[in-house]
């Protein structure tokens, strides 16, 4: 045979194999239905494994994992479909209204100058602030109900995540319900009459101090981590050392200093998002995002199946992020963000899905962010 030939052969095959295929899928809505009339669940790990096994015995040991993949593939698309037809037009949760023009308590971080005050001040401008020493102390706070809502950093454009708002997720028992993206641009800032040259160290929040790394190593000063970039600024007023801080401008002002050097931050435009947590299940009729994470079992194939779910209901994930779990087993938890609202029936039956067959499954929310 020549190319074309093998190719016209290869052809024939892949549309025997799309029939089949059609044929498979087929069949697995008639098995839904027996779930549905029996009251069986989608997922039967024993099943699963027993097709897997006879197939490796049924195929040549070089494209055993191939086989693998491909059956894998096939199930994991009957799982949706399956799963779309047992939800029927049921929702995942049922959310409560949000609405954010009435007075709330809200809690974030640090205080008054803060870059998470000012997100909090763009959903609550009328509402009361709590301040508090740690981002804990927030999760804390919401999960108690002693505050409505709280304001959290979770990713910067110039640094990426928030390492320590994502560990604290898993944690804590709260909804997403907003996202706030704000523009962040740092100054040096200290008390009037100081100048660069007298400066030896400056006080930020890590983030701040790596968003500025190259001003601060050009002018060899020493950084110092601070719990919040407001906080340091409180830090330099109460000190008669001639330090300074990294800081917004409003935050300067509030303390009466000098700005030494505006827009020092090392990437310009610099955003941070916040994101806004409330105890209860709280949306927009019109959110557009989900979070959820999520524990894969430690084998092989398990991250590619999970995102085989996304691909084949047509999803796009918008971040998939990853966090070490304690206890040095290296085992790793997953954040997901994705397009979607559950009130859609493909994303309601993909998050059921999800939560039935993860043991470790977390949603986080549904929400639209304000930029």
């Amino acid at each position: 045979m020549n190319l074309q030939e093998l190719r016209n052969e290869i052809d024939k095959v892949d549309r025997e194999i799309l029939n089949l295929f059609v044929e498979r899928m087929g069949l697995c809505e008639k098995v839904a239905q027996y779930k549905i009339e029996n009251s069986l669940p989608v997922f039967q790990g024993n099943r699963e494994q027993d097709i897997i096994n006879n197939i490796k015995k049924n195929v040549p040991k070089n494209l055993s994992n191939g086989a693998v993949a491909l059956f894998y593939n096939i199930m994991d698309i009957s799982k949706c479909i399956q799963q779309e037809k047992l939800l029927d037009n049921d929702v995942f949760m049922k959310p409560l209204t949000l609405d954010l023009t009435q007075p709330r308590k809200v809690g974030c971080q640090g205080t008054y100058g803060s870059n998470s005050e000012m997100a909090a001040k763009i959903l609550f401008d009328k509402s009361e602030i709590n301040f508090y020493h740690e981002f804990e102390d927030v999760f804390k706070a919401v999960e108690n109900s002693e505050v409505d809502f709280g304001i959290l950093p979770i990713q910067n454009s110039t640094t990426g995540s928030v390492a320590q708002t994502y560990d604290l997720m898993k944690k804590y028992n709260f909804y997403i319900v907003k996202v706030v993206r704000l523009e962040i641009s740092h100054c040096l800032a200290a008390k009037k009459g100081t100048s660069l040259s007298d400066i030896k160290a400056v006080y930020s929040h890590p983030q701040a101090l790596w968003q500025c790394s190259a001003f601060i190593s050009k002018n060899n000063l020493t950084a110092i981590p601070h719990e919040n970039t407001a906080t340091a600024a409180k830090l330099v007023s109460e000190s008669d050392e001639p330090i300074a801080a990294i800081c917004s401008k409003r935050c300067a002002e509030l303390y009466g200093f000098d700005i030494i050097s505006d827009k020092i931050t090392d990437s310009y435009p610099n955003y941070t998002r916040f994101i806004c947590i409330s105890r209860d299940f709280r949306m927009d009729e019109d959110a557009k995002s989900i979070s959820m994470l999520i524990t894969l079992p430690n084998k092989q194939g398990s991250l590619i199946r999970l995102l085989t779910k996304f691909f084949v209901n047509g999803f796009n994930l918008e971040k998939i992020e990853s966090r070490p779990i304690a206890g040095g087993s290296f085992n790793v938890m997953f954040y997901l963000d994705f397009e979607g609202n559950i009130h859609d029936k493909k994303v309601s039956a993909l998050l059921s899905g999800l939560k039935g067959e993860f043991e470790s499954f977390k949603f986080l929310g549904n929400y639209s962010e304000i930029m």
